[in-house]
């Protein structure tokens, strides 16, 4: 994955929203490639029990910054520390449905065992990108939502687990601009707004 064409990325940004977070993207090498760093959030969290994510959370008053946010919930999620962290960029801002806009911030960690809070984070799992990038693991959907209008969702099913929602799109963009994955031009199905989700 070449992080430096994060660096020249111009993220498109949501001011809009009711509430801001901030997420970090972590790249690390294991066994020769690249892998990304997902959480699993606890099922007993009201939202998005479950999911695969980034770690990351709401920005608070004390946070100087977004990246500041970024690495203090990256700190108590999964004992991320500043001093490991490269950053290289920022991908576009993502408004969830919850009214959030979550910024995320993409970087280098270390392959290292990394300790997850039991209140907030499940498991913490390395996908590797030969994995991320094989079509064969990609599939997405087209549905109208009742407040933001036509979305496309996309699915990522690699060894048992699903990046989908929120941290599917981030995803998406995370691949676009790091490698030769190239998102396919149509979706492979259409939804109901209403349907049950594929996960």
């Amino acid at each position: 994955m070449d992080l430096s064409r994060v660096s020249s990325h111009v993220p498109e940004e949501v001011t809009d929203a009711g509430r801001q977070a901030a997420v970090v993207a972590p790249v690390l090498v294991r066994d020769d490639e690249d892998h990304v760093l997902f959480t699993k959030r606890a099922d007993h969290l009201g939202e998005h029990p479950g999911q695969m994510s980034f770690p990351g959370g709401g920005r608070e008053p004390s946070d100087e910054s977004l990246r500041a946010t970024a690495l203090r919930e990256a700190d108590e999620e999964i004992g991320l520390r500043d001093s490991e962290v490269d950053f290289f960029g920022r991908l576009d801002d993502i408004r969830t449905v919850t009214d959030y806009s979550v910024t995320p911030f993409v970087a280098r960690v270390p392959d290292r065992e990394y300790e997850p809070d039991e209140r907030e984070v499940a498991e913490i799992v390395a996908l590797a990108e030969s994995d991320l990038t094989d079509y064969a693991n990609y599939e997405s959907e087209h549905r109208d939502h009742p407040h933001y209008g036509p979305i496309r969702l996309h699915f990522f099913r690699v060894d048992g687990y699903t990046v989908w929602g929120a941290t599917g799109r981030m995803l998406v963009q995370l691949l676009e601009l790091t490698t030769d994955w190239e998102m396919p031009p149509e979706p492979d199905r259409v939804v109901d707004p209403d349907a049950d989700y594929p996960v």
